[in-house]
């Protein structure tokens, strides 16, 4: 800003002490600013010729004190005769689809026949770009590209019940031409938080740029890459979904992400700033403040463009931008799995299974809170409400062998059935077998031995038998069988039947026990 070579605070003493309460002499006002008379009485020639009066109004800043004494200055190099476009909406223009500074050019030169030449508009415009940004600025085409990445400071959040205090991390997207922002609090950036961003970014947009730059973030890239980098099952699968393209930022060029670095530093200090006296108790009380913040960063003016993120939003990106797909994303994960000899594969601690004809192959799983989907080659070949608790197998009778599905109805509570419709002494039984097991299904052999062994045998005569098996301690398949051949069933109780011991019994070795 130009001031003939006083200070714009020193040229605000000077009226202070010249019209104020001092209301000193030329030659004092010298002494005292240190500078020359002929220079007091020239600044005084200007103030009176602007009508300038003691005290200046509280809007007057020190830009529209300047220009009332000397006048618009020169902002652009060069000397200016023609008349000036409005470079500020020219710049505005350049970032919708297929304008050109030819075009626009041509635009300005039909309203004013004497302005500027191509190549001196170009120039202009070129300088008044660079005034916005020390750097050359990309180009960026409306509703193209958004810029996405995690700011490297973190938000306090305090856990009401234990006073713990953890961190939650700031994701930031950063649309290319309008500079409207959106952010949000994530407890961490791994890949569950980093997708759910992502789409909630996308939902408050209403609608989806044709490109994402992310920061090579391991839970977007796995391996980045100027000429071929490699992005995140997941995360691509995602972006599958919306119909964007995924464009990584080239490592260490931190000038292809710009964008979203400043976008970062506005939200570091405009959000984490202001927020960061204050105490937050949730993520949803701490995004809900981020969601204010943010509210109030999009709607003010930017000082050099004139106009608000939002209104470029509105006017620029949001009309060239594509529309959402008609169901959000539901995040999953992809992993590969072998199969193995169970037909099962194991799945975050937990095993399903799929057709036993794919034992030894290769799987791909899709996982989602509530379930896990398995392809082969490309074909769904299972699918299974996921598990957190509880039995570790998740088992489908229809990916069994014949001969394994037999096996797997096979519980205590079938067994207790099956015997309480023979009669009470049967399940007696039953239950006698399976409470001298540590575990229940150790007992699933002898029970289905009864059972079978009843088979074809008269319900009364059954129950007798089971009732002296239980008496007598004889808990098996075999003892069983031996009081039904030596009508123990039918001899009556006391001292004679018990000497005549089934043939068969638990706590008889037998003759080949010691040969």
């Amino acid at each position: 800003m130009r001031t003939k070579g006083l200070t714009m605070r020193k040229l605000r003493e000077l009226l202070r002490l010249k019209f104020g309460e001092g209301n000193l002499s030329d030659r004092a006002i010298a002494l005292q600013l240190g500078i020359a008379r002929s220079t007091v009485q020239d600044y005084i020639n200007r103030i009176a010729a602007a009508g300038l009066t003691w005290p200046l109004a509280d809007d007057l800043t020190d830009d529209l004190l300047n220009e009332c004494l000397f006048g618009r200055p020169n902002t652009l190099a060069g000397l200016r005769r023609r008349v000036e476009p409005d470079w500020a909406a020219l710049v505005r223009e350049m970032r919708r689809p297929s304008v050109q500074l030819r075009i626009l050019w041509e635009e300005y030169r039909a309203i004013h026949p004497e302005g500027y030449g191509y190549s001196r508009f170009c120039e202009l415009y070129r300088a008044f770009e660079q005034k916005l940004t020390p750097t050359m600025r990309q180009h960026h085409v409306a509703g193209e590209k958004v810029f996405v990445d995690y700011s490297g400071k973190k938000l306090s959040i305090v856990d009401p019940t234990t006073g713990f205090i953890k961190t939650a991390e700031l994701f930031v997207g950063v649309l290319g031409a309008s500079n409207y922002t959106y952010a949000e609090l994530t407890w961490t950036q791994q890949l569950p938080d980093w997708i759910g961003a992502h789409v909630r970014m996308f939902a408050h947009f209403g609608k989806v740029t044709r490109l994402v730059v992310p920061d090579n973030l391991k839970s977007g890239v796995h391996r980045p890459s100027f000429y071929d980098p490699e992005t995140n099952q997941t995360y691509g699968r995602m972006a599958d979904h919306y119909g964007v393209g995924v464009l990584p930022a080239r490592p260490y060029k931190p000038r292809d992400k710009a964008k979203v670095e400043a976008g970062v530093r506005v939200a570091q200090f405009y959000i984490i700033g202001r927020l960061r006296n204050l105490t937050f108790f949730s993520l949803s009380d701490g995004n809900k403040a981020v969601s204010e913040a943010l509210e109030a960063l999009n709607s003010r003016v930017m000082r050099k463009l004139g106009v608000s993120r939002r209104d470029l939003f509105l006017q620029l990106d949001q009309p060239a931008m594509r529309p959402l797909p008609t169901t959000p994303y539901e995040y999953c994960e992809w992993k590969k799995a072998r199969v193995n000899m169970d037909y099962h594969v194991e799945i975050i601690g937990f095993f399903y299974s799929v057709p036993h004809s794919l034992i030894r192959e290769e799987v791909e799983a899709r996982i989602t809170v509530n379930t896990v989907e398995l392809f082969h080659k490309g074909r769904r070949i299972a699918v299974h409400v996921r598990r957190y608790a509880g039995n570790r197998y998740a088992t489908n009778d229809d990916h069994m062998p014949s001969h394994h599905r037999f096996y797997a109805g096979w519980s205590e509570e079938k067994f207790r059935r099956d015997a309480a419709a023979i009669g009470p002494n049967t399940e007696a039984m039953i239950i006698a077998v399976m409470a001298r097991r540590r575990h229940p299904e150790q007992g699933y052999r002898s029970c289905l031995g009864i059972l079978k062994r009843l088979r074809g045998v008269e319900p009364e005569r059954a129950e007798a038998a089971c009732a002296r098996a239980v008496e007598l301690g004889a808990l098996s398949s075999k003892s069983l069988g031996s009081i039904l051949d030596n009508n123990l069933d039918r001899k009556p109780k006391g001292a004679a039947a018990v000497t005549a011991l089934p043939l068969f019994h638990a706590n008889i070795r037998g003759g080949g026990y010691y040969h």
